[in-house]
């Protein structure tokens, strides 16, 4: 069995070009969506993150702002600048890049982002729609999983999805995406953990297999059954003495192996990162639609 390589570069370019059509007409009719990104401290993959999604704003004509803080700024500097911008009605999103300083809390600091401009999806109003299956703002992860999976043809209508990891940012956020009586969804969802008894036993059930755990190639070829479809949402540098900067980026899945198994696997780069930062311009556009009751 030769496996399909799900492209998330593929699907993200795909996504991209409907988003920018959808600005166009928006902004030919006096609607120009804008996100604000508040950057706190030098943290280098952070950095990376912010100046991905400036780019992706200037490809689909969203109106974008970075405000930049030092790594010693207060946790009462970042709520005020949250309530300017909450307040800011050039701004449809507002994301706060995580993580943040020691100093400050980061639960205070979502909260303090209005529901409607939570474009990171992470507020716990929008959480709660989430779980309830109401319209919300997804997370941007979970989301693009859930897309990757629709457009390669990989519907999880009837499918046992397991997803290895239950953080907040990923694991528990998608199963309650794919378990919704909802398009795109209506899953049976099953999530482990490193708790789980018999981890192997219940991922070799899987016939959509999502692993978000952090470990490297901790996935291997005798934990999948045949034809399993794999997304890997790991992203671990790991040592590499053949490349030129020494290390090199794998998944949480041993790649070459399960894919030997795989009906459809995600590459790592390639696969589930892309996704990221292109659903979240697709929650800046639906927020700015919202706030200025565009009806297109």
């Amino acid at each position: 069995m030769v496996a399909e390589i799900i492209s998330g570069k593929e699907v993200a370019k795909t996504i991209r070009i409907e988003l920018k059509a959808e600005t166009s007409k928006m902004k030919s009719s006096g609607v120009t969506p804008g996100l604000v990104v508040i950057l706190v401290g030098e943290d280098a993959a952070s950095q990376v993150y912010v100046r991905k999604k400036g780019e992706a704003c200037e490809e689909l004509g969203i109106h974008s702002e970075t405000v930049r803080l030092p790594a010693t700024a207060t946790e009462d500097e970042i709520l005020r600048l949250i309530d300017k911008y909450n307040a800011d009605s050039r701004f449809d999103g507002i994301l706060v890049q995580l993580p943040l300083p020691k100093q400050v809390s980061e639960e205070k600091v979502l909260m303090r982002i209005d529901p409607g401009k939570d474009v990171d999806g992470f507020h716990p109003v929008n959480v709660g729609k989430m779980v309830v299956g109401a319209e919300s703002y997804l997370p941007c992860t979970p989301a693009g999983i859930q897309e990757l999976l629709v457009r390669s043809g990989n519907e999880p209508k009837g499918k046992h999805v397991v997803v290895v990891g239950r953080s907040n940012i990923v694991g528990k956020p998608i199963a309650n995406i794919l378990v919704q009586k909802a398009p795109g969804a209506d899953a049976t969802v099953t999530v482990c953990h490193s708790r789980t008894a018999d981890l192997p036993g219940i991922t070799r059930q899987a016939d959509i297999l999502i692993a978000a755990i952090g470990v490297p190639k901790f996935v291997k070829a005798d934990m999948v059954k045949d034809g399993v479809v794999v997304i890997d949402v790991g992203v671990n540098r790991i040592d590499d003495p053949s490349t030129k900067s020494g290390t090199r980026l794998v998944g949480d899945v041993d790649f070459e192996p399960v894919k030997e198994k795989a009906k459809a696997i995600t590459p790592v780069p390639g696969g589930v990162g892309p996704m990221t930062i292109t659903m979240l311009m697709k929650n800046t556009i639906a927020a700015a639609k919202v706030h200025h009751a565009w009806k297109g």
